[in-house]
Order: C-alpha cells, then structure tokens, then sequence
C-alpha cells in the first residue's frame, strides 16, 4: 500500500502503473469493490444495460476523483467503482477508443 507522498512521486514520476500494479491495490482493493458492484459496470446500469464479467466484457476500477488531482482519495471505496472498458475510456476523456459513426454505403444508383 503506497501513502499519499508516493503516489504523488509515482505520478510526478509518469509510472502510475506502478500503482496499480501494487498487490493491495490487485488483491484486495480492486476485488472489493468488483464484488460490492456485483461485477457489474456502474455507467452501464445507469443506462439500462447489464454489462458483467461473464458477458466478456472487462471490466475496470474507475476513480470518480482521478487519481493525479485526488491521491488522498486513491483508497477511498466512496471514490472508487466498477466500469467496463468502453465507460471507463469515456470517462477518462479518451477519445481515441470511443467508437466512430461508421459512414453507410450509398448505392451509386439511388432511384
């Protein structure tokens, strides 16, 4: 478990994924909050739709107050909770994996 100073350090050091990497945060953090949502994505569920684990879907652990603004809160469960990939990339502001409108064919005869 790293203290608030060494996540900082971590992040001022680019190597985040050093925390995450971190036993407590792989064997106790995340399965805790995994097993408290029903291994079902947050975002998902909010729209309607089931997103589990057993659909194929991966899911991640999302800190609601990022982690570089909010180190004291990298522990808290109130801050933390299970999203599947396609939200967690959406909230994380990466739009690069948010899927594009695919252009439809038009078929060069419109009559």
């Amino acid at each position: 478990m790293y203290t608030v100073e060494q996540i900082k350090e971590l992040i001022k050091l680019g190597n985040k994924k050093k925390f995450y990497d971190d036993p407590y945060w792989r064997n106790y953090i995340s399965k805790k909050i995994l097993k408290r949502d029903n291994y079902e994505c947050q975002e998902c569920k909010k729209e309607g739709k089931l997103s589990i684990k057993q659909q194929g879907k991966k899911l991640d652990i999302h800190h609601i107050k990022e982690l570089e603004e909010y180190p004291e809160f990298a522990y808290e469960e109130s801050n933390l909770e299970t999203v599947c990939v396609h939200h967690h990339n959406i909230l994380d502001n990466r739009k690069i994996f948010v899927n594009k409108p695919k252009k439809k064919f038009i078929n060069e005869e419109r009559w």
